[in-house]
């Protein structure tokens, strides 16, 4: 099973994401994770990412395709994959066409935009431990303080609500039309997921679309 999972930063791919790979079986794959794994592996293909990221410059689209060919060929993806974070752009995904690589599924998780930054912004995090808190879906016992070690938590620079925003621009610009892309492509199944609802809830009717 070859999945795409698309929808705005915050809409919970993430976490829909594990239901979805321990189901079946398959590797997530997100972009960052891939990138890393190319330049750690020091094939030929991650020496030539390492050198582009290290002076700064936008890795192309066909190096990025020819990655996801490179990760996809690994014996755990025998059963499929589940990419997160590419393609982000349609002439991304006509790369990937291009490059014949077959997608089973195309998940779109939509939720609205002040949801996202209600949802981010409200994120507050311990630095020492990772532990995270939302101002509303899950305060801290005493405001602005971890509840274990008493210390102040803090408010990631991505998660202030101008960041947020800016965030969701660019997603609607760049990524959202491959929402209306894959919805007019006949070789792959398209299921189309309200993320504004409780997290079983959504596993739920994203894994009997997938049956």
């Amino acid at each position: 099973m070859k999945i795409i999972l698309l929808g705005p930063p915050g809409a919970g791919k993430g976490t829909q994401a594990k239901f979805i790979c321990n189901k079946f079986n398959i590797p997530f794959i997100a972009t960052g994770d891939m990138l890393r794994a190319a330049v750690a592996a020091k094939s030929p293909l991650g020496l030539k990412v390492k050198e582009i990221i290290e002076s700064g410059k936008l890795v192309s689209d066909d190096i990025m395709v020819s990655l996801v060919q490179e990760r996809i060929a690994q014996p755990d993806c025998a059963n499929g994959f589940l990419l997160d974070g590419f393609p982000r752009t349609i002439a991304q995904a006509q790369a990937l066409t291009k490059a014949h690589v077959d997608i089973d599924y195309v998940i779109a998780i939509v939720v609205d935009d002040e949801e996202i930054v209600r949802r981010m912004s409200g994120r507050r995090v311990h630095p020492a431990s990772g532990r995270t808190y939302h101002v509303v879906y899950n305060p801290p016992r005493e405001k602005d303080k971890d509840d274990i070690a008493g210390e102040d938590l803090i408010q990631r620079k991505d998660d202030q609500e101008e960041v947020v925003r800016h965030r969701l621009e660019v997603y609607h610009q760049q990524t959202k039309p491959l929402i209306q892309y894959y919805q007019d492509d006949d070789a792959v199944k398209f299921i189309n997921i309200d993320g504004s609802g409780n997290i079983e809830k959504i596993a739920k009717e994203i894994l009997i679309a997938l049956q």
